[in-house]
């Protein structure tokens, strides 16, 4: 009999400052975030919750992640929404050199180990690490959809379940040292997220949520890791 899991512990919540919010980076500084119907990417000064950046993306801005001194979005471009990496550096802008096609064109969130790229493909229910030219190194599967994911003390916390019918979602974990991840659900998340990004060092997760006030509205949410 499975056990009855708990729900994540909420310690804030507050308002996007744009509709759709959808890719979401912490830089160790500042919060990213990526309006997928406006095509635009965000800086955030999370202690009072102002504007610091704001740029225009090349396409949809899918995913993000902080990779030092710059940040690499997940970018659908075209009307297929082709999945392409792209680097963004703070204060310059995305690189058109810099821009690797994701496998089969398709992927979504991502994270970082500090040398290699992990790309989630959500309806193949998996996570592949890349090398630098985005060839597959390893496929993690996770038998369910994937709406975010995040390294933090070595190990791969995702955000995984059903968009349909009803929005199922928990926050899992698992450790990339073992041949074969055993990934254990930890918690579940009772709102509509998308994303996750570790927000400081004390084990913190930052998702975002959609449909907060309106249908298209959103706003990010900090839950302590368990």
């Amino acid at each position: 009999m499975m056990r009855e899991l708990p729900s994540i512990h909420e310690q804030r919540r507050l308002a996007s400052p744009a509709v759709t919010p959808q890719a979401l980076a912490w830089d160790g500084n500042a919060l990213w975030m990526g309006s997928r119907d406006l095509h635009r990417i965000y800086r955030i000064d999370v202690k009072t919750w102002t504007l610091l950046e704001e740029t225009e993306a090349p396409g949809i801005p899918w995913a993000a992640v902080s990779t030092g001194e710059a940040l690499r979005f997940t970018i659908g471009e075209g009307p297929e929404d082709d999945r392409y990496v792209r680097r963004y550096v703070p204060g310059e802008g995305f690189t058109n050199t810099d821009r690797i096609a994701c496998p089969d064109f398709t992927g979504s969130y991502l994270s970082y180990d500090g040398d290699h790229l992990y790309l989630s493909q959500w309806y193949e229910h998996r996570i592949l690490k890349l090398d630098s030219d985005g060839n597959i190194l390893r496929v993690i599967d996770v038998n369910a959809e994937i709406c975010g994911h995040v390294f933090v003390d070595a190990l791969i916390y995702v955000l995984r379940g059903a968009e349909k019918p009803n929005e199922d979602w928990r926050i899992a974990r698992f450790d990339l040292r073992e041949e074969t991840p055993t990934v254990q659900d930890l918690a579940h998340v009772p709102f509509q997220c998308r994303s996750a990004s570790n927000a400081d060092s004390a084990g913190y997760i930052v998702t975002v949520m959609h449909g907060m006030a309106a249908p298209r509205a959103g706003g990010a949410s900090r839950a302590q890791l368990l």
